[in-house]
């Protein structure tokens, strides 16, 4: 940007102290699209408000193939945001609401998530939980929630084991998280006396609508194994790839991370990575086509990919990428989110029914999408119970 043609008056100068907050105007005057350039009016306010100035300046933008390097741009014309995400509420959206139980809704933020993803018609809430506090919230925050069937309990532990009983009896198809530790929310999951488990290992998926990679992209397991071994893995990729193909993707591409893309005996993960994709070849994980072991730029750029020369299916095109352990899942979603600009959506699966899991940072597009990912994978279960009838 350059400089503004007039220069700023003392005034103004001196009243400005670094670390100070200014007020600044920006309009648009001129736009010349062929150089890719636009010139703005601007006025700046002094902190007190006592003194202003204002200029011109010309502004240059990025030139038409400032895409990073090896990554497919998403179509022209996309909203740079979220269009992946949306496609899918839209479609999540087209069935019946699934009975979904709120654990524990105590602050406004679980409870407005509710709210919003039975407003998209992708659920229908049960509140579960201290009656008196999830009432208050709702004064507080004022959120209707007359018309939600409410279920109360003592305490969050109740209120987490009460859900899982929910789901056991079939009033519910979906429980999502509250405000409650993640730990607390999955115990009764997991409890065998609560009839959730199946011979699958539970498993997350934080699925990612990245605005400069032209796929939705699953990173698992970011948030549930720590230090997954072999038959664990294999767990984590099946999730992950039934949960792909109840999104509409019928063969995902499963890229298994490690930081090489070549099998050493020095990096376990590599001969996991190894493992896996015999196992696949096996039949002992079905849906999907696994490659790896791939480091990420491996995975997701055509570029990184020439430039190795590596000869794969899934290489630069992954929809899944399977971390070495939940560190390495954890931080890069949450790069990705926080770095990259992506919305996040997050899902537990491998029990019976679809578990939402959404954190206190998540925005309302995301909380959204995990409810549409929660309803898609119940829509799929139910196309396929009909199907084999």
């Amino acid at each position: 940007m350059a400089a503004p043609e007039d220069r700023i008056e003392n005034s103004v100068l001196d009243a400005i102290r670094i670390g100070d907050t200014v007020a600044m105007t920006v309009t648009v005057r001129e736009k010349d699209a062929a150089q890719r350039r636009i010139g703005v009016d601007c006025r700046l306010t002094s902190p007190d408000g006592g003194a202003s100035v204002e200029g011109t300046a010309r502004l240059n933008g990025p030139p038409e193939n400032a895409n990073p390097p090896g990554v497919t741009p998403r179509t022209a014309g996309a909203p740079d945001r979220a269009v992946h995400f949306s496609a899918m509420v839209a479609r999540a959206a087209v069935s019946h609401p699934i009975p979904t139980a709120i654990v524990h809704p105590v602050e406004a933020n679980a409870l407005r998530g509710a709210l919003e993803a039975a407003h998209a018609g992708l659920i229908t809430p049960v509140l579960v939980g201290p009656e008196a506090r999830i009432r208050a919230v709702a004064r507080t925050a004022t959120i209707d929630i007359g018309a939600f069937r409410l279920v109360a309990t003592e305490h969050s532990h109740a209120a987490a084991l009460a859900a899982a009983q929910l789901a056991q009896r079939g009033e519910v198809r979906a429980l999502m998280k509250g405000s409650l530790h993640t730990d607390e929310f999955l115990h009764p999951v997991v409890d065998p006396a609560n009839g959730l488990r199946t011979e699958r290992r539970l498993s997350h998926v934080f699925l990612l609508d990245v605005p400069s990679y032209a796929r939705l992209l699953f990173i698992t397991d970011g948030a549930i194994n720590i230090n997954p071994d072999l038959d664990a893995k294999r767990d984590i990729v099946q999730n992950a790839i039934d949960m792909a193909q109840a999104l509409g993707i019928a063969s995902p591409h499963v890229a298994i991370l490690s930081a090489v893309e070549l099998v050493n005996p020095k990096i376990p993960s590599t001969l996991d990575a190894a493992a896996l994709c015999k196992m696949a070849e096996r039949g002992q994980i079905t849906g999907g086509i696994v490659d790896g072991p791939l480091a990420f730029d491996n995975a997701v750029s055509p570029a990184a990919t020439a430039a190795k020369h590596i000869v794969s299916a899934v290489a630069g095109r992954a929809d899944i990428l399977v971390a070495p352990d939940l560190d390495a899942g954890n931080m890069l979603a949450k790069q990705l989110e926080y770095l990259a600009g992506a919305d996040i959506a997050g899902v537990v699966l491998g029990a019976r029914i679809p578990i939402i899991l959404t954190s206190r940072a998540d925005s309302a597009h995301s909380r959204l999408a995990s409810c549409a990912v929660a309803a898609l994978i119940e829509q799929h279960r139910k196309t396929r119970i009909e199907s084999t009838a």
